[in-house]
């Protein structure tokens, strides 16, 4: 506990407001008094004769007096972002987010994924669920005494599918015919390297698993498209699962990692998401061709290890990745 943190203690029993945030600490003790800041290290507190700040490790949980932040719908209806989220401790984002988690399993193996509108729309990796139809959704439900029952759903439907970007859009059908609990997307798009992030999923099956890292790099362009490098501990299952912020935004859907290498995973930053989301119409899911979208015939072999390979025409394509560099944590 630092110095201002001991010397205000008292004061913030007496002067705190009658309706007051509360910052918990793991002692067992409390601060009560107005948040003016938080951040991933350290929150301020206004105690009235005083500012009190208090270092992220020592907070066990935070109450807020208006702990309820309006989500705003997208125009596409299938999505909300929030403003001015407190950040808080993973373990506190956990409580609420969990319900919004869920597992996908189909006969050729299991994911995860993450429902971003009351009605049961959600995210999945389109690998998740390539070629398959019999698809189930495993939930966990909130009870009235705040417990979870987890409960399968067997009617699922897909909506959308992009196999270039790896992002599936599902719809499962509430059994109770209750909103399902959702998890807000990131609105500003902005993420820095060393940030702190989280993930939410279900690896080598086990459920409900959260693991912490940070960002390693914002963007890392890989095939032609951007991703999030993280170190945040990604393994089969997790695929389709959200990648959180401190403030409890899906910044990106997980979806590889490198297999030869440790905690160097990626995710599908959340401007993809969104824009597959709005645009959806255009990778509306086909049916009688489930495994739709452009393929691309492999470059020809190369002539010697590392060398580019010659084409037709007499010009050079670049050489291809190293074997095994990235794959699908499915």
């Amino acid at each position: 506990m630092n110095h201002a943190l001991t010397a205000s203690f008292a004061a913030a029993l007496v002067l705190a407001p009658a309706a007051a945030d509360t910052v918990r600490l793991r002692g067992g003790a409390s601060i009560e008094g107005t948040i003016l800041k938080q951040t991933d290290r350290s929150v301020w507190v206004d105690i009235g004769a005083d500012v009190v700040v208090v270092g992220m490790e020592q907070v066990d949980g935070i109450d807020r007096k208006d702990a309820s932040a309006p989500l705003a719908e997208d125009a596409s209806r299938l999505f909300s972002t929030a403003k001015n989220l407190p950040t808080l401790p993973p373990k506190e984002l956990a409580k609420g987010l969990g319900p919004a988690v869920i597992k996908v399993s189909t006969p050729g193996g299991l994911g995860s994924g993450v429902i971003i509108s009351p009605d049961g729309h959600a995210i999945t990796n389109a690998h998740v669920i390539q070629g398959e139809r019999a698809i189930r959704a495993t939930v966990w439900l909130r009870q009235p005494d705040g417990s979870l029952k987890r409960v399968d759903i067997d009617d699922v439907e897909i909506e959308a599918v992009s196999n270039a970007l790896d992002l599936a859009l599902i719809r499962i059908k509430s059994p109770d015919g209750k909103p399902f609990h959702v998890a807000p997307v990131e609105a500003d798009d902005a993420l820095d390297a060393g940030q702190r992030v989280f993930a939410i999923g279900n690896p080598l099956g086990l459920e409900r698993t959260l693991t912490e890292g940070v960002v390693s790099v914002p963007s890392m362009q890989m095939d032609g498209r951007a991703y999030i490098q993280t170190d945040t501990p990604i393994n089969p299952g997790n695929s389709g699962g959200p990648l959180f912020n401190m403030r409890g935004e899906v910044v990106g859907i997980t979806n590889m990692k490198i297999t030869l290498g440790e905690n160097v995973g990626f995710a599908i930053p959340a401007r993809y998401v969104k824009d597959f989301v709005r645009h959806r119409e255009a990778y509306a899911f086909d049916r009688n061709n489930p495994n739709s979208g452009h393929f691309y015939h492999p470059a020809p072999p190369r002539s010697a290890p590392g060398a580019p390979s010659e084409l037709s025409d007499g010009s050079s394509a670049p050489p291809k990745p190293a074997p095994g560099a990235a794959a699908p944590a499915k």
